[in-house]
């Protein structure tokens, strides 16, 4: 494996394309690692601090993420280095994807990320810059339809990802309007969960669990996690957090959901983050879901987790564990050694699926069978690693295995 991911990380992307911006200090970059079956595809992100190797990175763990949810294409991302809290952010984004559409009417894909919200901001003012939609590109380049075919496709793919929920298995209220692009990526971490439990062996009702962020993912893998019986124990979030070693109840988990401020947790009695992080990973806890920010979560974090009896993580964040390396450092390499870590590219590929379910055919448009997709998808891909390795460590390395041999 080490050999393969040597090889994979180290071959440099077919197309890099920088931008600067005329009006003000931002600059971007769309990074294609592979024009994989035609096309590439990976969402645009927008953070202060940014750089071209960041973007890098990314590109090549969608292309890994796309061996699983499909279509078998390559992996992209765009990422703009500009603070998104700035009130000249639209323009930034409007003038950016004015340079780059040309690219997303030939063969690149692209969607929302961090602080680029997909619903808002990223379809209309792609649609602006006349491309039909996002992830034209991919049509055009890998699956090539007729265009009464493209038409039907992509009108299927604008409506279902934000398709309104109607179902109160997948939505913490129907009268909230939640859609599927809010839901689904946390759903798949959740249903990671439920898989690990149901292939390797266990029990899910009734374990403990952590969950670090309270965004859209952290939020919905709490929900979900709750709504099966598991008793989440700790909440960590970017201000402070909640601990309860009974468990919150699923009623609980759902009002926090209910009330959170955008994408941060809100409760009245919210410890610290400072004192939160002293004690929350000291806590004993079955299951971890790092839903957060990229590689945040340390060797000596994970140590008081394997103290305390940790048995699974499913990885909601790319990349969670703070190693330089793209995809398997040393921190990943000894907790993939110790317990079962599910991998970002197999755990949060609901959204990725979601994109693929819409395009490669007519399908059905309701709740239960958008999400049902997901979670066989993430089954399928938990199933094969067991069949690989039936082993409860090593399950990190030997998924990455798999992938990279379709890659490689």
């Amino acid at each position: 494996m080490k050999e393969l991911l040597n090889i994979y990380e180290n071959k440099a992307p077919e197309i890099v394309f920088n931008w600067k911006d005329r009006e003000t200090e931002a600059e971007g970059w769309t990074v294609i690692n592979s024009l994989r079956g035609g096309a590439a595809g990976g969402g645009t992100r927008m953070r202060e601090g940014l750089d071209m190797n960041e973007v890098l990175s990314l590109a090549k763990t969608m292309e890994v993420k796309f061996t699983v949810s499909g279509p078998a294409i390559g992996g992209a991302k765009s990422g703009i280095n500009f603070d998104p809290k700035d009130p000249r952010k639209k323009g930034v984004l409007q003038r950016w994807y004015k340079a780059v559409s040309p690219l997303l009417k030939s063969y690149y894909g692209t969607g929302g990320d961090l602080n680029v919200d997909e619903i808002h901001e990223v379809i209309p003012i792609t649609e602006d810059c006349g491309v039909w939609h996002p992830q034209e590109g991919v049509f055009n380049g890998h699956f090539q339809p007729s265009e009464a075919d493209k038409i039907n496709r992509i009108g299927q793919l604008r409506h279902g990802v934000i398709k309104v929920l109607e179902n109160k298995n997948y939505s913490p209220d129907i009268s909230r309007k939640y859609t599927v692009a809010d839901m689904i990526t946390g759903y798949g971490v959740a249903e990671a969960v439920k898989h690990y439990y149901d292939i390797y062996g266990g029990e899910v009702k009734g374990k403990t669990a952590i969950v670090q962020g309270f965004g859209n993912v952290g939020s919905a893998a709490a929900f979900y996690l709750a709504q099966m019986g598991v008793k989440v124990i700790g909440i960590i979030d970017r201000v402070g957090g909640l601990i309860n070693e009974e468990g919150f109840s699923f009623e609980e988990i759902k009002e926090l959901f209910l009330n959170k401020d955008g994408n941060t947790l809100k409760h009245p009695n919210l410890i610290p983050f400072e004192e939160l992080n002293e004690k929350v990973w000291n806590l004993s806890a079955d299951i971890f879901a790092p839903c957060a920010a990229s590689r945040l979560v340390t060797k000596s974090q994970i140590e008081g987790l394997i103290n305390g009896g940790l048995e699974v993580i499913s990885c909601g964040a790319n990349v969670p564990f703070a190693d330089k390396e793209i995809f398997f450092g040393p921190i990943m390499e000894y907790t993939d050694s110790k317990v079962s870590v599910i991998p970002d590219f197999i755990a949060n590929c609901g959204m990725a699926r979601v994109f693929a379910y819409f395009m490669e055919r007519r399908v059905q448009m309701t709740d239960e069978a958008i999400f049902n997709d997901t979670s066989i998808t993430i089954k399928n891909a938990i199933q094969n690693t067991f069949n690989n390795n039936s082993s409860k460590t090593n399950i990190g390395s030997t998924a990455f295995e798999i992938a990279l041999k379709q890659l490689v």
